[in-house]
């Protein structure tokens, strides 16, 4: 375990200055990484079984009963956009729909909620690492006199170079790990974005069947 952390850290040494908010970015992408993934996987789980569940009741006329499930799980977006729009006080069809669209748009921030930040990192930290590696070349070149070239001097610049590389290579391991899950995280966005228009436009319909049948 000591021989491993030594290395670790000879390594991070070796990236240069550039390694610092590489590791913050690193850091920072696990901790959202992990707040996406609870969120996604508690939508996941729950949000089909409430929906149907709603709908069968509303289907049977049982408005009330309908509401109070929504009402129940409101950690849930699609709960939330229905409860604006059966909230209303006896809407027609036209503002049943506006109400319903409203608080879809307003719920897409918290859909796509961090995107930008994992956007950030996966352009960032690739440009960090590659500055890491040009700093370390110019050290490693500027410890060379030109008369020793081929001499005792050589092996360490060949060193310094190696480890110059050290920072292009975390900087392309912390992009592609967060670009892995801001994808995953976008198709999730997609699906629930078309869920929302699936199970809005079924709850869009037995409200214009109720209102128009009186």
């Amino acid at each position: 375990m000591g021989i491993q952390a030594l290395f670790a850290q000879n390594l991070f040494t070796a990236g240069g200055v550039v390694m610092i908010p590489l590791l913050g970015f690193s850091i920072l992408a696990v901790m959202l990484i992990i707040e996406r993934i609870s969120f996604w996987v508690r939508i996941n789980r729950r949000q089909r079984l409430v929906v149907r569940e709603f709908l069968s009741l509303y289907r049977q006329n049982n408005v009330v009963g309908a509401i109070d499930k929504l009402r129940k799980n409101t950690d849930l977006p699609i709960s939330r956009i229905f409860l604006a729009a059966l909230e209303l006080e006896q809407p027609n069809p036209e503002e049943f729909r506006l109400a319903l669209e409203s608080e879809a748009q307003a719920e897409i921030p918290l859909l796509k909620r961090f995107q930008n930040i994992f956007e950030t990192i996966i352009s960032l930290a690739p440009l960090l690492g590659l500055l890491g590696t040009v700093l370390g070349l110019i050290a490693s070149f500027a410890s060379l006199n030109l008369g020793d070239v081929g001499g005792t001097k050589t092996s360490g610049v060949t060193g310094g170079i190696s480890e110059a590389l050290v920072s292009t290579a975390f900087g392309l391991f912390v992009a592609i790990f967060t670009l892995l899950f801001a994808n995953t995280f976008r198709g999730l966005y997609q699906r629930q974005i078309a869920s929302i228009q699936e199970y809005g436009g079924q709850l869009e319909l037995l409200y214009r069947r109720r209102y128009e049948g009186g």
